[in-house]
């Protein structure tokens, strides 16, 4: 098949390495512009851009994919079909309707379920017990094509926003590969998506990773293995921002019952518990603000956190 590729961050380069190894035909790979980063303001290609440049594949980074030149570029080009993953721009009519088999997208959900900019991160903050990927055909709508393929996955109890999306990335690009192949020989599906049964995963923030300690552990406790490792979840120790990585949930029995949720009740070597709307947060691996991230053991061996400190 001759493809045009269009993806982003990491989690798009699975599956670009996936269609080259199966031998496809990668005409042309489409990512985001150059970004600066850092102090420095150092100029730094996208994920997928650095491995497209590995496999000696022509980039393109349109600042918008509707621009007229760009769409008669991928009309001359004439590919079979359009693959997107994670690639941060809305394609328009004008290339939707280009190749043979259509526009075929790798969303990180079993749609209609998590619809939108952050399915890995709250399938772990809601505690859904699995998830998966999906290969639809694109339109108009966000997320709202006919399915062609899904394939599960169960959450670990330990799952994190991270871990999920290394798993999703590498289930999808597999998945993405299978389909090529279903649409080849004709034998690929569609069944539409039912909008009653849709939700949707709102795009992350800072601000959400705000530890707010009246609410119950179990809650918390799953927010920050969501957020983790970005944006990560937080709270403020002595005027400085604390960012708290692994927590382990203290049931409400194994609680004293005369603090205030954020105070501080027990104190050991390798840990200290927070007392929490219901239970508490035994916390296990943090990251003060200008410090690096580190295990809460070797944070106390230079910092002195007392029962009784009030966090937050």
């Amino acid at each position: 098949m001759k493809i045009v590729y269009m993806g982003t961050p990491d989690f798009a380069v699975n599956t670009l390495e996936a269609i080259v190894n199966a031998g496809h035909d990668v005409a042309l790979v489409v990512t985001q512009p150059d970004k600066a980063k850092g102090r420095g303001k150092k100029i730094c290609y996208t994920p997928v851009k650095e491995k497209a440049l590995e496999y000696n594949l022509e980039v393109a980074q349109p600042e918008k994919v509707r621009e007229e030149s760009f769409v008669e570029k991928l009309k001359a080009i004439a590919p079979d079909i359009i693959v997107v993953v994670a690639f941060g721009q809305i394609l328009p009519e004008s290339i939707l309707n280009i190749p043979k088999y259509g526009c075929i997208n790798v969303h990180a959900s079993l749609l209609p379920a998590y619809r939108g900019a952050a399915p890995i991160q709250w399938a772990v903050i809601d505690g859904i017990a699995e998830t998966g990927v999906t290969t639809m055909y694109m339109e108009k709508g966000l997320d709202t094509g006919d399915i062609i393929c899904q394939s599960k996955i169960t959450l670990a109890p330990d799952e994190t926003g991270g871990s999920l999306f290394d798993k999703l990335a590498k289930e999808g690009a597999g998945l993405l590969v299978q389909t090529l192949t279903m649409l080849e020989n004709g034998t690929a599906t569609r069944t539409k998506q039912d909008d009653n049964q849709s939700s949707y995963a709102k795009m992350l923030s800072k601000d959400m990773g705000c530890l707010d300690f009246t609410k119950d552990a179990v809650e918390l406790e799953r927010l920050i293995r969501g957020l983790n490792p970005w944006p990560s979840a937080y709270t403020r120790i002595q005027n400085k921002t604390l960012k708290i990585y692994v927590a382990e949930i203290v049931a409400e029995d194994n609680v004293k019952m005369d603090s205030a949720p954020g105070v501080v009740i027990a104190v050991d070597k390798k840990s200290f518990t927070i007392r929490c709307g219901k239970g508490a947060l035994r916390i296990l691996n943090l990251q003060l603000e200008g410090k690096k991230r580190m295990d809460t053991a070797a944070f106390l061996l230079g910092y002195k956190i007392e029962p009784g400190m009030c966090l937050g």
